[in-house]
């Protein structure tokens, strides 16, 4: 009676433990709700009352994937907020691929307000380059002033030469604007100053006086500018201007042209001189030249005088001369001899009395 009661009796401890799991597994779902619904609560109310709606799973997907919601989230209301509709899975993939989203918003919306063309792949593209595309929109507005040469080269000046030889130091100022067809793989600013440079030191050295410079610095400033120096480069040369241009080695209170003057005046002087020594050192080479000549022209009489003893020897053996012919011709020297002498003596003679 005992067992059979016992075993008609129901047992209870097998669903017991059924509904604690159930009640604990709803506990842990509970709890992972609430920690998201405290965790996202805020943004998502935020994007709902800014019109940017923005579902609860993609928040959790988001998180998930390691993304800052909240970056995604507020820059998604900025963009709706500014008329721009950009979806959360754009932000994302910018986000995912290391861009700064937010940057980017901020390019667009001023791009929106400035009435410039700039897609969204296009911004994105310009940010994953590594530009600033923020700058480069507000410098598209706002154009931007570059100093030629860069200050933090170590110089700020340029340094050019006249057709005259007179030095030059300049400076200018190159007003840019973004070009934003060419932001990816355009040339950035150093390549502009280095342009510009290049083409003010040639525009100068084409002048022939450094007057012409110090009279018209617009004219070096135009031929800068019409030199096209832009191509290839990230930005559009609005304006070169020449800020400084003055004479190198000169004080601005000195009188430049007194100063350039006795420059001039010691080059010529030194020019002058070195033509003299040039001249000097030819005639003293030429009088080396003709003492030379002379002691050739010498061994050539005495060459020749050389010749007569032997002449008269073959005129004795051929029978052409005789014994007295020979002595008649001593005759006729020693005569000539002793007229040279006594002419001589008279001249002589008259210098004394003169």
């Amino acid at each position: 009676m005992n067992l059979t009661n016992t075993l008609a009796q129901p047992s209870f401890g097998g669903t017991e433990v059924f509904i604690t799991i159930l009640f604990l597994i709803g506990g842990i779902i509970l709890l992972v709700f609430l920690f998201f619904v405290l965790k996202f609560a805020n943004l998502w109310i935020q994007a709902q009352t800014s019109g940017a709606s923005v579902k609860f799973r993609d928040l959790i997907g988001m998180w998930l994937r390691k993304v800052n919601p909240k970056i995604i989230v507020l820059s998604r209301i900025q963009a709706v907020r500014a008329g721009l509709d950009i979806t959360t899975s754009q932000l994302e993939t910018h986000y995912l691929s290391g861009g700064n989203v937010p940057r980017v918003i901020n390019a667009l919306i001023a791009a929106s307000k400035a009435d410039i063309q700039l897609p969204w792949d296009k911004a994105c593209a310009i940010d994953l380059a590594g530009r600033d595309i923020l700058d480069a929109i507000r410098t598209s507005v706002d154009p931007k002033v570059i100093d030629c040469p860069n200050p933090a080269s170590g110089s700020d000046r340029l340094d050019a030469v006249a057709k005259d030889g007179i030095r030059l130091l300049c400076k200018a100022r190159v007003t840019v604007r973004t070009n934003l067809a060419r932001l990816v793989g355009g040339a950035t600013e150093e390549t502009v100053i280095a342009r510009v440079g290049q083409a003010i030191v040639s525009a100068i050295g084409s002048q022939p006086s450094y007057k012409d410079v110090l009279e018209n610095p617009d004219g070096i400033a135009r031929k800068a500018l019409e030199s096209g120096l832009d191509a290839g480069t990230a930005f559009s040369i609005l304006s070169v201007d020449i800020a400084d241009v003055s004479v190198a080695g000169v004080d601005r209170e000195a009188n430049v042209g007194a100063k350039l003057q006795a420059e001039q005046a010691e080059a010529d002087k030194q020019r002058f001189q070195a033509e003299a020594e040039k001249r000097r050192a030819l005639a003293i080479a030429q009088e080396q030249e003709f003492k030379a000549e002379v002691q050739k022209n010498r061994a050539l009489v005495v060459l020749a005088e050389s010749e007569v003893p032997k002449a008269m020897a073959e005129a004795f053996r051929s029978g052409n001369m005789g014994i007295m012919d020979y002595y008649r011709m001593k005759n006729i020297q020693a005569d000539t001899g002793m007229r040279d002498s006594i002419g001589g003596n008279d001249k002589d003679d008259k210098n004394k009395k003169k």
